[in-house]
Protein backbone atom coordinates (compact mmCIF):
# COMPACT_ATOMS: atom_id res chain seq x y z
CA UNK A 1 0.00 0.00 0.00
CA UNK A 2 2.75 2.21 0.84
CA UNK A 3 4.74 1.25 -2.34
CA UNK A 4 1.08 2.94 -4.60
CA UNK A 5 1.27 5.95 -2.24
CA UNK A 6 4.55 6.81 -3.18
CA UNK A 7 4.19 6.29 -6.93
CA UNK A 8 0.84 8.24 -6.99
CA UNK A 9 2.65 11.61 -5.13
CA UNK A 10 4.78 10.85 -7.43
CA UNK A 11 2.84 10.94 -10.25
CA UNK A 12 1.18 13.84 -9.14
CA UNK A 13 4.69 15.64 -8.80
CA UNK A 14 5.54 14.99 -12.64
CA UNK A 15 2.26 16.62 -13.43
CA UNK A 16 2.76 19.83 -11.82
CA UNK A 17 6.50 19.82 -13.34
CA UNK A 18 5.18 19.84 -16.74
CA UNK A 19 1.93 21.93 -16.35
CA UNK A 20 4.81 24.68 -15.07
CA UNK A 21 5.41 25.21 -18.71
CA UNK A 22 1.96 25.85 -19.80
CA UNK A 23 -0.75 29.06 -20.63
CA UNK A 24 -3.03 27.53 -17.71
CA UNK A 25 -1.58 29.55 -14.74
CA UNK A 26 1.32 31.86 -17.05
CA UNK A 27 -1.19 34.95 -16.48
CA UNK A 28 -1.38 34.69 -12.23
CA UNK A 29 2.47 34.74 -11.84
CA UNK A 30 4.03 36.91 -14.90
CA UNK A 31 5.24 40.03 -12.31
CA UNK A 32 6.09 37.18 -9.17
CA UNK A 33 8.24 35.36 -11.85
CA UNK A 34 9.89 38.42 -12.91
CA UNK A 35 10.82 39.14 -9.15
CA UNK A 36 12.40 35.64 -8.69
CA UNK A 37 14.49 35.60 -12.27
CA UNK A 38 16.10 39.16 -10.36
CA UNK A 39 16.38 37.95 -7.29
CA UNK A 40 17.87 34.52 -8.68
CA UNK A 41 20.43 36.39 -11.27
CA UNK A 42 21.71 38.40 -8.17
CA UNK A 43 22.14 35.57 -5.95
CA UNK A 44 24.09 33.90 -9.23
CA UNK A 45 26.38 36.35 -8.55
CA UNK A 46 27.40 36.07 -5.49
CA UNK A 47 27.35 32.73 -5.36
CA UNK A 48 29.87 32.75 -7.94
CA UNK A 49 32.00 35.05 -6.52
CA UNK A 50 32.14 34.02 -2.99
CA UNK A 51 32.44 30.40 -3.86
CA UNK A 52 35.66 31.29 -5.58
CA UNK A 53 36.75 32.77 -3.14
CA UNK A 54 36.44 30.25 -0.25
CA UNK A 55 37.93 27.57 -2.73
CA UNK A 56 41.01 29.88 -3.41
CA UNK A 57 40.93 30.54 0.05
CA UNK A 58 40.62 26.77 0.91
CA UNK A 59 43.89 25.90 -1.45
CA UNK A 60 45.71 28.26 0.32
CA UNK A 61 44.68 27.24 3.94
CA UNK A 62 46.79 25.09 5.93
CA UNK A 63 45.78 23.82 9.32
CA UNK A 64 42.79 21.50 7.54
CA UNK A 65 43.19 17.85 7.53
CA UNK A 66 43.82 17.28 3.84
CA UNK A 67 40.46 15.18 4.13
CA UNK A 68 38.23 17.94 5.59
CA UNK A 69 39.64 20.46 3.68
CA UNK A 70 38.42 18.63 0.86
CA UNK A 71 35.07 18.07 2.22
CA UNK A 72 34.67 21.87 2.40
CA UNK A 73 36.08 21.85 -0.96
CA UNK A 74 33.17 19.63 -2.52
CA UNK A 75 30.74 21.75 -0.66
CA UNK A 76 31.81 24.93 -2.23
CA UNK A 77 32.27 23.60 -5.41
CA UNK A 78 28.16 22.63 -5.44
CA UNK A 79 27.27 25.80 -3.92
CA UNK A 80 29.45 27.56 -6.98
CA UNK A 81 27.97 25.59 -9.55
CA UNK A 82 24.23 26.42 -8.15
CA UNK A 83 25.86 30.07 -9.11
CA UNK A 84 27.20 29.35 -12.54
CA UNK A 85 24.70 26.69 -13.53
CA UNK A 86 21.02 26.58 -11.29
CA UNK A 87 20.15 30.16 -10.79
CA UNK A 88 21.00 31.28 -14.98
CA UNK A 89 18.78 28.38 -15.78
CA UNK A 90 16.34 29.56 -13.07
CA UNK A 91 16.31 32.46 -13.97
CA UNK A 92 15.79 31.47 -18.24
CA UNK A 93 13.02 29.29 -17.19
CA UNK A 94 10.70 32.27 -15.00
CA UNK A 95 11.74 34.66 -18.00
CA UNK A 96 10.43 32.18 -20.43
CA UNK A 97 7.41 31.98 -18.51
CA UNK A 98 6.83 35.61 -18.80
CA UNK A 99 7.21 36.12 -22.99
CA UNK A 100 5.67 32.14 -23.47
CA UNK A 101 8.20 30.60 -24.71
CA UNK A 102 7.11 26.86 -23.55
CA UNK A 103 9.64 25.22 -25.47
CA UNK A 104 12.99 27.29 -23.98
CA UNK A 105 10.34 26.80 -20.57
CA UNK A 106 10.65 22.92 -20.59
CA UNK A 107 14.07 22.99 -21.54
CA UNK A 108 15.04 24.80 -18.49
CA UNK A 109 12.68 23.52 -16.05
CA UNK A 110 14.55 20.39 -16.58
CA UNK A 111 17.87 21.84 -16.87
CA UNK A 112 17.18 23.29 -13.22
CA UNK A 113 15.47 20.16 -11.52
CA UNK A 114 18.27 18.17 -12.77
CA UNK A 115 21.05 20.06 -11.67
CA UNK A 116 19.00 20.99 -8.11
CA UNK A 117 18.50 17.74 -7.05
CA UNK A 118 22.08 16.36 -8.11
CA UNK A 119 23.60 19.38 -6.35
CA UNK A 120 21.05 19.23 -3.62
CA UNK A 121 22.17 15.70 -2.87
CA UNK A 122 25.64 16.08 -2.90
CA UNK A 123 25.58 19.22 -0.69
CA UNK A 124 23.34 16.95 2.06
CA UNK A 125 25.59 13.81 1.99
CA UNK A 126 28.55 16.03 1.96
CA UNK A 127 26.96 18.06 5.54
CA UNK A 128 26.44 14.54 6.49
CA UNK A 129 30.14 13.47 6.02
CA UNK A 130 31.55 16.56 7.72
CA UNK A 131 29.74 15.66 10.63
CA UNK A 132 31.14 11.75 10.87
CA UNK A 133 34.24 13.35 10.21
CA UNK A 134 34.53 15.67 12.95
CA UNK A 135 33.19 12.71 15.28
CA UNK A 136 35.66 10.24 13.91
CA UNK A 137 38.06 12.87 14.79
CA UNK A 138 36.98 12.71 18.35
CA UNK A 139 36.00 8.73 18.39
CA UNK A 140 39.95 7.67 16.70
CA UNK A 141 42.22 10.59 18.32
CA UNK A 142 46.00 9.27 17.21
CA UNK A 143 44.68 7.04 14.18
CA UNK A 144 42.42 9.71 13.06
CA UNK A 145 44.76 10.39 10.23
CA UNK A 146 45.92 6.82 9.43
CA UNK A 147 42.02 5.90 8.78
CA UNK A 148 40.65 9.17 7.25
CA UNK A 149 42.70 9.60 4.46
CA UNK A 150 42.98 11.68 1.49
CA UNK A 151 42.72 8.98 -1.02
CA UNK A 152 39.77 7.30 0.51
CA UNK A 153 37.72 10.74 1.11
CA UNK A 154 38.00 11.08 -2.66
CA UNK A 155 36.63 7.67 -3.66
CA UNK A 156 33.09 8.35 -1.18
CA UNK A 157 33.07 11.47 -2.48
CA UNK A 158 33.76 10.22 -5.94
CA UNK A 159 30.87 7.48 -5.55
CA UNK A 160 28.84 10.46 -3.56
CA UNK A 161 28.32 12.81 -7.10
CA UNK A 162 28.11 9.54 -9.62
CA UNK A 163 24.92 8.31 -7.55
CA UNK A 164 23.28 11.63 -7.06
CA UNK A 165 24.31 12.15 -10.41
CA UNK A 166 22.48 9.53 -11.95
CA UNK A 167 19.66 9.97 -9.38
CA UNK A 168 18.94 13.22 -10.68
CA UNK A 169 19.28 12.43 -14.14
CA UNK A 170 16.09 9.97 -13.40
CA UNK A 171 13.95 12.85 -13.44
CA UNK A 172 13.83 12.19 -16.89
CA UNK A 173 13.81 8.82 -17.12
CA UNK A 174 11.61 7.47 -14.20
CA UNK A 175 10.83 10.35 -11.75
CA UNK A 176 9.26 7.60 -8.83
CA UNK A 177 12.50 6.81 -8.66
CA UNK A 178 14.16 10.43 -7.99
CA UNK A 179 10.80 10.86 -5.67
CA UNK A 180 11.57 7.82 -3.65
CA UNK A 181 15.30 8.84 -3.79
CA UNK A 182 14.83 12.38 -2.12
CA UNK A 183 12.23 11.14 0.21
CA UNK A 184 14.59 8.55 1.68
CA UNK A 185 17.62 10.26 1.43
CA UNK A 186 17.14 13.57 2.91
CA UNK A 187 15.91 11.98 6.50
CA UNK A 188 18.93 9.51 6.49
CA UNK A 189 21.56 12.13 5.77
CA UNK A 190 19.37 14.47 8.79
CA UNK A 191 19.28 11.58 11.30
CA UNK A 192 23.29 10.64 10.51
CA UNK A 193 23.84 14.10 11.30
CA UNK A 194 21.80 14.56 13.88
CA UNK A 195 23.42 11.25 15.72
CA UNK A 196 27.03 12.28 14.91
CA UNK A 197 26.50 15.77 16.71
CA UNK A 198 24.58 14.15 19.75
CA UNK A 199 27.68 11.92 20.33
CA UNK A 200 30.12 14.76 19.86
CA UNK A 201 28.79 17.22 22.51
CA UNK A 202 28.35 14.82 24.92
CA UNK A 203 31.50 13.89 24.89
CA UNK A 204 32.17 17.56 25.06
CA UNK A 205 30.27 17.79 27.99
CA UNK A 206 31.68 14.67 29.56
CA UNK A 207 35.09 16.20 29.22
CA UNK A 208 34.11 19.98 30.06
CA UNK A 209 35.01 20.22 33.65
CA UNK A 210 38.22 17.99 33.15
CA UNK A 211 39.28 20.84 30.04
CA UNK A 212 38.53 23.57 32.28
CA UNK A 213 40.77 22.28 34.84
CA UNK A 214 43.33 21.99 32.74
CA UNK A 215 43.24 25.86 30.60
CA UNK A 216 43.27 27.14 34.62
CA UNK A 217 46.34 25.71 35.27
CA UNK A 218 48.04 25.56 32.43
CA UNK A 219 46.38 27.51 29.72
CA UNK A 220 48.81 26.61 27.13
CA UNK A 221 48.29 22.85 27.69
CA UNK A 222 48.54 21.23 24.17
CA UNK A 223 45.32 18.94 25.21
CA UNK A 224 43.36 22.41 26.10
CA UNK A 225 44.32 23.84 22.97
CA UNK A 226 43.52 20.57 20.60
CA UNK A 227 40.03 20.51 22.69
CA UNK A 228 39.64 24.22 21.67
CA UNK A 229 40.44 23.92 18.24
CA UNK A 230 38.23 21.12 18.08
CA UNK A 231 35.40 22.21 19.51
CA UNK A 232 35.96 25.72 17.13
CA UNK A 233 35.43 23.20 14.44
CA UNK A 234 32.61 21.62 15.28
CA UNK A 235 30.62 25.10 15.49
CA UNK A 236 32.26 25.57 12.70
CA UNK A 237 30.37 22.40 10.71
CA UNK A 238 27.32 22.73 12.60
CA UNK A 239 26.58 26.43 11.30
CA UNK A 240 26.79 25.41 7.69
CA UNK A 241 24.72 21.78 8.72
CA UNK A 242 22.18 24.27 10.23
CA UNK A 243 22.21 26.89 7.39
CA UNK A 244 21.37 24.44 4.63
CA UNK A 245 18.81 22.87 6.48
CA UNK A 246 16.41 26.15 7.67
CA UNK A 247 17.44 27.01 4.00
CA UNK A 248 15.89 24.05 2.39
CA UNK A 249 13.26 23.19 4.64
CA UNK A 250 10.67 25.09 2.99
CA UNK A 251 11.41 23.95 -0.78
CA UNK A 252 10.90 19.98 0.55
CA UNK A 253 7.85 20.83 2.56
CA UNK A 254 6.18 22.55 -0.61
CA UNK A 255 7.08 19.58 -2.24
CA UNK A 256 5.51 17.31 0.07
CA UNK A 257 2.29 19.91 -0.58
CA UNK A 258 2.46 19.36 -4.27
CA UNK A 259 2.42 15.89 -3.96
CA UNK A 260 -0.63 15.70 -2.14
CA UNK A 261 -2.64 18.89 -2.23
CA UNK A 262 -4.61 20.31 -5.30
CA UNK A 263 -2.63 21.91 -8.06
CA UNK A 264 -2.51 25.70 -8.62
CA UNK A 265 -0.70 28.41 -9.29
CA UNK A 266 -0.34 29.81 -5.59
CA UNK A 267 1.65 26.84 -5.36
CA UNK A 268 4.21 28.14 -7.83
CA UNK A 269 4.69 31.03 -6.12
CA UNK A 270 5.03 29.45 -2.74
CA UNK A 271 7.77 26.87 -4.47
CA UNK A 272 9.44 30.26 -6.25
CA UNK A 273 9.82 31.64 -2.71
CA UNK A 274 11.20 28.30 -1.41
CA UNK A 275 13.83 27.84 -4.38
CA UNK A 276 14.84 31.83 -3.89
CA UNK A 277 15.74 30.84 0.12
CA UNK A 278 17.14 27.53 -1.08
CA UNK A 279 19.79 28.73 -3.80
CA UNK A 280 20.18 31.69 -1.01
CA UNK A 281 22.33 28.91 0.77
CA UNK A 282 24.80 28.76 -1.79
CA UNK A 283 25.66 32.47 -0.79
CA UNK A 284 25.60 32.27 2.72
CA UNK A 285 27.53 29.54 2.72
CA UNK A 286 30.99 31.54 1.97
CA UNK A 287 29.74 34.17 4.28
CA UNK A 288 29.63 31.38 7.30
CA UNK A 289 33.50 30.22 6.73
CA UNK A 290 34.59 33.50 6.75
CA UNK A 291 32.77 34.22 10.10
CA UNK A 292 33.60 30.75 11.90
CA UNK A 293 37.09 29.73 10.72
CA UNK A 294 39.92 31.89 11.08
CA UNK A 295 41.85 30.52 8.55
CA UNK A 296 40.08 31.14 5.51
CA UNK A 297 38.89 34.63 6.73
CA UNK A 298 42.56 35.41 6.39
CA UNK A 299 43.32 33.48 2.56
CA UNK A 300 39.84 35.53 1.90
CA UNK A 301 41.70 38.78 2.76
CA UNK A 302 44.26 38.42 1.44
CA UNK A 303 43.01 36.88 -1.76
CA UNK A 304 40.86 40.32 -2.36
CA UNK A 305 43.73 42.62 -1.35
CA UNK A 306 45.91 40.76 -4.14
CA UNK A 307 43.17 41.37 -6.49
CA UNK A 308 42.90 44.74 -6.05
CA UNK A 309 46.89 45.26 -6.01
CA UNK A 310 47.04 43.29 -8.92
CA UNK A 311 43.80 45.34 -10.98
Amino acid sequence: MATINITGNATQTKKFEILVCSPDWVGDIKLQSISFSAVSILLSITATLGNSLILIALHKESCLHPPSKLLYRCLATTDLLVGLVCQPHYAIYRISLVHEHWSLCRYANYAVSITSYTLCGISLVTTAAISVDRLLAMLLGLRYKEIVTLRRTYIILAIVWVTCLVTGLFFLLNYSITFWCIRIGIPFCLLISIAAYTKIFRALRHHQAQIQDHAQQQPSHPNAMNMARYRKAVYSALWVQLALVVCYIPQFTVRIGISRTKQSSNLLIFLGIANILAYFNSTLNPLLYCWKMSGVRRAVKQTIRQAFCYA
